[in-house]
């Protein structure tokens, strides 16, 4: 998630008669923004369109700091979309490292191919554009369309949807997953003003991060505290469906992890025998490998020998 340059609040932000449903929450979270936003590669203007979609990729279930070190990595090797889509997909796999979720890399070498070959390389302006590259989600799209080019579009994270639940619908955690009624609270709580708007979500998506935050809220730092409906109501429990833990040893995640390991650190075939040292339970181990097979992480070749996918 990357900052788009500061503009001056527009009058729709602040209120007025046209002003949207969160006017009076836009300017205090954006001044607190501009005060305390992180220093982050992909919020400078150096890091361009590319830098911003590659990091969007990056940070999807994965924390800002295990983030960093690959993302500087990656647009070291690939600084243009056309670096990458020249290079084998398995390379993308191998370059991802240990973020987790690695069909990302497969998705983010795709839509790289398809700038290439679609946009000559530049990374497309317009919402429908991004929509239509392979890998890329309403909320990936909306996000570099307003962080790569100032344009207004309801950003919506699961950082943005808790502050959203906690401030104006007063509830603690969002739904489990993204509902209509969210997306209309979003896209009803946008500034009107473009900048403004790219402004705005940037920020509420920083203020989820930093202050907001799912196991702990520091409400006394929080520009909008007197406005939250969460807090104003006594901060009521959470009712609604149990929240979903995350849970990885012993899993075919940690599983996938391990194999894909071996395959990344070798950069010659590696034989059956080599991939069953991971994983002690050979069922376990048998569909994990089957899976990546099945979503085009790793190839099998002939000879009981595997890799990661060169086309």
């Amino acid at each position: 998630m990357t900052a788009p340059t500061k503009p001056p609040h527009s009058s729709a932000a602040d209120g007025g008669t046209d002003a949207p449903l969160g006017a009076g929450l836009h300017s205090p979270v954006i001044d607190w923004f501009d005060e305390h936003a992180r220093d982050l590669p992909w919020r400078r203007p150096e890091a361009g369109p590319w830098g911003v979609m590659v990091s969007e990729f990056m940070l999807q279930q994965t924390p800002v700091s295990r983030v960093l070190p690959v993302y500087e990595q990656w647009l070291a090797r690939w600084p243009r979309p056309a670096d990458l889509a020249a290079d084998a997909p398995g390379e993308a796999v191998r370059a991802w490292g240990r973020l987790g979720y690695p069909r990302r890399a497969l998705r983010l070498h795709g839509a790289a191919v398809a700038i290439t070959e679609r946009h000559g390389g530049d990374v497309p302006r317009e919402h429908a554009q991004l929509l239509a590259l392979p890998g890329i989600g309403e909320y990936t799209a909306a996000a570099v369309a307003s962080f790569a080019y100032g344009q207004r579009h309801a950003v919506l994270d699961t950082n943005v949807r808790r502050v959203f639940a906690r401030a104006v619908t007063g509830t603690r955690y969002p739904p489990n997953a993204t509902t209509a009624a969210e997306r209309k609270l979003a896209r009803a709580l946008l500034p009107q003003d473009e900048e403004t708007a790219a402004r705005w979500a940037a920020a509420s998506m920083e203020l989820g991060a930093l202050l907001c935050t799912a196991k702990n809220e520091t409400c006394g730092q929080c520009p909008i505290a007197a406005r939250c409906a969460w807090r104003l109501a006594g901060k009521p429990e959470h009712d609604g469906p149990p929240r979903r833990g995350q849970t990885y040893a012993g899993t075919d995640r940690q599983v996938r992890g391990k194999l894909l390991a071996v395959l990344r650190e070798a950069h010659a075939p590696v034989p059956q025998t080599a991939l069953d040292r991971v994983w002690h339970e050979p069922v376990q181990r048998a569909r994990a490998l089957d899976g990546l097979v099945a979503d085009g992480l790793v190839e099998p070749l002939s000879g009981g020998l595997y890799r990661l996918p060169l086309t």
